[in-house]
């Protein structure tokens, strides 16, 4: 059964496309949204911390993720299927590391007998580059090479026996929401990918045991994680058609919307159960963009109108509180950060990407 029969004043019809006519919240500023994300991955590529080998860098959850999947929906002018300079060389640099993949070192290879560190790199950086590939190919309707070269040493990574049968060795440095015990986030950028391909590539022969494997894994273990990471598996599952049922799909739309906050906003801390910061500190609970932009966009993936009162309410929040640079603002999980600080952009990295993603799905 289709989801948008399963919850009732969420997805609505014409009536909801008239009310979201009348009453479409003010315009927000994509021209600054889409100049921050530049700024900061332009930063990113060129800091010495993310240089890697080969004179590639490191592909990080929190800036270059977020912005190859949001910076093709922002592209504007009359050739919007050609990638920008920044674009490329974040393409080119993905490519280069899934043609010399045997040559490469891992983002952080092992450095003591017991470390898995060489292990969980590679897990990890097979489903970004895969996944990067994918969304641009996705946006230029091709499926390439180097695209299906990245899905090859994917599907080699996926652990196959044991309790995490169907998932991949992911990176954890004890940071949520990406590498704080997050297996399970990984999955989902997985399947995500795989949905980003074209649908003929779902149903070839050499892919459908792992993806069985995986389909397996992500529903068997959803009942045990974060709330968060059940949002990321309403996206999945939204590119993965038959993953969820509507009563599955259904149960993490109304946990998530019963989180709404009375701003309309979503706070991410309301969203990672018992994580602790390990300074000690309070998580911040105020509303933020990266919580907000990620769950309204996985909601209207999954099919939600915009016209929906909680979604508009969502969407007017992230209009309201886009910050005169461009950005949204998210707070750290793990430590109290200074905002203006390297390490305390990155949230923020990801809240202005999933944002914008939100708003420009919007329209």
């Amino acid at each position: 059964m289709a989801l948008g029969k399963l919850i009732t004043g969420i997805f609505c019809g014409c009536f909801a496309a008239t009310l979201y006519a009348q009453h479409a919240p003010a315009a927000w500023n994509e021209k600054s949204a889409t100049a921050y994300l530049d700024r900061r991955i332009a930063w990113w590529m060129d800091w010495p911390s993310a240089a890697r080998d080969h004179e590639t860098f490191c592909v990080s959850c929190h800036t270059a993720v977020p912005y190859a999947v949001v910076r093709p929906a922002l592209r504007t002018g009359a050739d919007v299927q050609t990638p920008s300079a920044l674009e490329r060389r974040l393409l080119d640099n993905v490519t280069r590391r899934v043609r010399m993949w045997k040559e490469m070192e891992p983002f952080y290879p092992t450095k003591k007998e017991g470390d898995p560190k060489t292990v969980e790199s590679r897990g990890t950086e097979s489903i970004l580059n895969a996944l990067i590939l994918a969304r641009y190919g996705e946006a230029a309707g091709e499926f390439t090479a180097d695209a299906r070269t990245a899905f090859d040493h994917m599907w080699a990574q996926q652990i196959k026996t044991g309790d995490a049968r169907g998932a991949w060795p992911w990176l954890q440095f004890h940071n949520s929401p990406w590498e704080g015990d997050s297996e399970y986030y990984g999955a989902t950028l997985a399947a995500i990918a795989i949905g980003m391909a074209p649908g003929n590539y779902r149903s070839t022969p050499e892919i459908r045991d792992g993806l069985k494997l995986l389909s397996g894994y992500l529903v068997r273990e959803q009942a045990s994680q974060i709330p968060v990471q059940r949002v990321m598996l309403l996206w999945a599952s939204a590119k993965l058609p038959g993953l969820l049922s509507g009563a599955q799909q259904k149960a993490i739309v109304d946990e998530t919307l019963a989180k709404q906050q009375a701003d309309g906003g979503f706070s991410l801390s309301s969203l990672v159960a018992g994580w602790k910061r390990r300074d000690g500190t309070p998580l911040e609970t105020r509303s933020d963009g990266y919580a907000t932009g990620l769950i309204l966009f996985a909601l209207r993936q999954a099919g939600a109108s915009p016209a929906q009162p909680q979604i508009e309410r969502g969407l007017e929040w992230l209009i309201s509180n886009q910050q005169a640079g461009g950005n949204w603002l998210a707070w750290s999980l793990n430590k109290q950060r200074d905002l203006a600080s390297d390490a305390g952009h990155f949230m923020g990295d990801a809240a202005t990407a999933y944002a914008a993603l939100a708003l420009s799905n919007a329209k």
